[in-house]
């Protein structure tokens, strides 16, 4: 299992290292260069020669690739110009709330799509079937920002049944461990800030786990019938084995190959496509940062969310490479 990690991350680094290279020459290419990027249109030369100077511009390419790379190893990001605050220090602030309900969301998409999925391929034709199938297509015609404003207006507003925005109720006595609302109130055994910082969760999540959550059903399902109808399944119920058996080691195992990579790709997905969530639900993190910095042009904080984006996905990829060495054996002997 260690030779596994080990070589994974190995193999992750050129990937990394590629997207290093793009980035600078995104930047390079801007329209009249990162100075007049920052500076706006109506600055002068003698301003943007004297950026261009303080951020090494006027380097050879190669020198200012070698800093740049610097830069990103000591996760230095440069500093934000929405805030004056070093682009690292807004992330570590933001990205828990993200992370926060980017893993909420997933568990409802895995805890409903996964079961949802596999009972309605058992059950083909029937009227479970029929709504999982039915279901999973309005969950993804139907747009993220709409559902969320739906979910807002009638739970929220109309009923009253969560609150409307933020992660957690304005004057709450709550002791921040983590930047993870949730837990902290469990560790610190401030239940009433956990459960208030759930809450708050809720709508949000439900919200953004609509996609995920119709994907994974219908994967579940196609997956849970191809192997339904494979050999090795109808020689294990040829042998008397138990239907629990039968279903949980031969069916569902080997089913859930092909919806493990999908989760992952979802994850990562869901960390980027949080920006539309997170405005509607003023939730506070880096999807509502990120917005701000595209209308303000904000680009060191757009270079470090890409990174942080591609780093999300680097690890959700280790992850998932895991979990099929620890679905299938197999995969850790090749």
């Amino acid at each position: 299992m260690l030779r596994l990690v080990v070589r994974r991350l190995l193999q992750l680094i050129p990937t990394l290292l590629g997207l290093s290279v793009l980035l600078f020459i995104w930047l390079n290419r801007l329209p009249g260069g990162p100075a007049a990027a920052m500076l706006g249109e109506r600055a002068t030369a003698a301003d943007k020669a004297r950026i261009e100077a303080a951020l090494g511009l006027d380097q050879p390419v190669w020198i200012q690739y070698g800093r740049f790379l610097k830069r990103l190893s000591e996760l230095n990001l440069g500093v934000s110009t929405q805030t004056g605050q070093p682009v690292w220090d807004e992330f570590t602030r933001a990205f828990p709330a993200t992370v926060e309900l980017g893993i909420s969301a997933m568990i409802i998409a895995i805890a409903v799509g996964v079961p949802l999925g596999y009972f309605a391929a058992r059950r083909r034709g029937s009227w479970l079937d029929v709504t999982a199938v039915s279901g999973s297509l309005v969950g993804i015609c139907i747009p993220v920002f709409f559902l969320a404003f739906l979910l807002k207006a009638v739970f929220a507003v109309q009923l009253g049944w969560f609150p409307s925005f933020g992660r957690q109720t304005t004057g709450i006595d709550a002791t921040e461990v983590t930047g993870f609302y949730v837990l902290d109130g469990i560790l610190t055994g401030e239940f009433d800030a956990a459960w208030d910082a759930a809450m708050h969760l809720v709508l949000p999540a439900l919200a953004l786990s609509s996609i995920p959550l119709a994907i994974i059903t219908r994967m579940t399902r196609a997956s849970v019938l191809e192997v339904l109808g494979e050999d090795y399944v109808r020689t294990a119920e040829s042998k008397g084995l138990s239907r629990q058996v039968v279903r949980g080691r031969h069916v569902l195992r080997n089913a859930l190959l092909p919806v493990v990579t999908a989760i992952g790709l979802l994850t990562g997905g869901l960390l980027s496509g949080a920006v539309l969530t997170e405005s509607v639900f003023a939730f506070g993190g880096i999807g509502s940062f990120i917005k701000t910095a595209i209308d303000e042009r904000d680009y060191p904080v757009l270079v470090g969310f890409i990174m942080f984006i591609a780093a999300a996905y680097v690890v959700i990829n280790l992850l998932v490479d895991l979990a099929y060495s620890l679905i299938d054996p197999r995969v850790r002997v090749h």
